[in-house]
C-alpha cells in the first residue's frame, strides 16, 4: 500500500478514490502500527476533519492478540480526499469492533477501507458504517472479511448504510467475504437511500424548520455509531463534530 508505485484503478482498494489528490501527496507515510496484547482491551478513535483543500490519508495496521479486544471509531468528514484504511488481524478468541461515519458534501471524496483477517478460531468482529453525502460528494466503504482455513467458530458482521441528500452524490458500498473455514457465521448487508420525505413533511406540518427537521433525521441515521466509545469526552467530541458537519449539509 505504501510502495513507491502510485495506485491505479486496477487496484480494487483504490477504484473509487481521487487519484489526482493521491498523486499530490504520494508516497504516503508508513501505516500506524497498533498491537493489542493478549487479554487486553484497547480503544482508539480518529476524527478526520482536515481542511477542505487538504488530502488526508490515514493507514493503520492492527494486530489483536489471543483473547484481546480492540474498539475503533472513525468520523471521516474532512479534506478534498479523506481516506482511512484498517488492516486488522485477529488472534484466537479476539474481538474487533469498528464504528465509522462518513459525512461529506461539495466535491469531497471520503473513504473507509478495511481488511479484517480472522487468522485463528473463535474470533469475532463487527463493523458498522453510516454515510451521509450531499452535492457531488463521493463516499465509499470497501470492507473485506477474510477467514483463514483453521479459523473455525468465526463470527463476523458488516452493516453498511448510506444516505444521499442529492442525486448527484455517490455512495459506494462493497462488503466482501473470503471464507476458507466451514464452521463460521458471517453476515453483511448494504443499503443506499434518500431522506424520508414523508417524515420531513410530518415534521414541517408540526412547525419545525426544514433544516432542523433534516438535521434531526440525519442525526438519528448515524445514531449508535459512537455508542461504544468508552471515554465520554471522546464520544462527545465525535458526536459534536458530526452534528456540526450535518448542520452544514442541511
Amino acid at each position: 500500500m505504501n510502495s513507491l508505485a502510485l495506485p491505479t484503478r486496477r487496484d480494487e482498494a483504490w477504484r473509487y478514490s481521487d487519484l489526482d489528490a493521491v498523486k499530490s501527496v504520494w508516497p504516503i507515510a508508513p501505516a500506524t502500527q497498533i498491537a493489542v496484547a493478549p487479554g487486553e482491551t484497547a480503544y482508539h478513535h480518529l476524527l478526520q476533519d482536515a481542511a477542505d483543500t487538504d488530502v488526508a490519508i490515514h493507514d493503520y495496521v492492527i494486530t489483536v492478540a489471543d483473547g484481546a479486544s480492540c474498539h475503533f471509531h472513525i468520523l471521516n468528514s474532512g479534506g478534498r480526499l479523506g481516506r482511512v484504511t484498517l488492516d486488522v488481524t485477529l488472534g484466537d478468541g479476539a474481538h474487533f469492533e469498528l464504528g465509522g461515519a462518513i459525512i461529506g458534501g461539495g466535491s469531497q471524496t471520503l473513504e473507509i477501507v478495511t481488511t479484517v483477517t480472522h487468522a485463528k478460531p473463535n474470533a469475532t468482529s463487527v463493523q458498522t458504517i453510516r454515510s451521509i453525502l450531499g452535492q457531488t460528494a463521493t463516499g465509499s466503504y470497501l470492507g473485506k472479511i477474510a477467514v483463514a482455513r483453521d479459523a473455525q467458530k468465526t463470527d463476523a458482521a458488516q452493516s453498511v448504510k448510506a444516505m444521499l441528500l442529492d442525486r448527484t452524490a455517490t455512495a459506494n458500498a462493497k462488503p466482501e467475504l473470503e471464507i476458507y473455514a466451514d464452521d463460521v457465521k458471517c453476515a453483511h448487508g448494504a443499503t443506499v437511500g434518500e431522506l424520508d420525505k414523508a417524515a420531513l413533511f410530518y415534521m414541517a406540518s408540526r412547525g419545525m424548520e426544514p433544516a432542523v427537521a433534516q438535521t434531526l433525521l440525519l442525526r438519528s441515521f448515524i445514531a449508535g455509531v459512537f455508542d461504544t466509545v468508552a471515554d465520554e469526552s471522546v464520544r462527545e467530541t465525535l458526536e459534536t463534530a458530526a452534528l456540526a458537519r450535518l448542520e452544514k449539509l442541511a
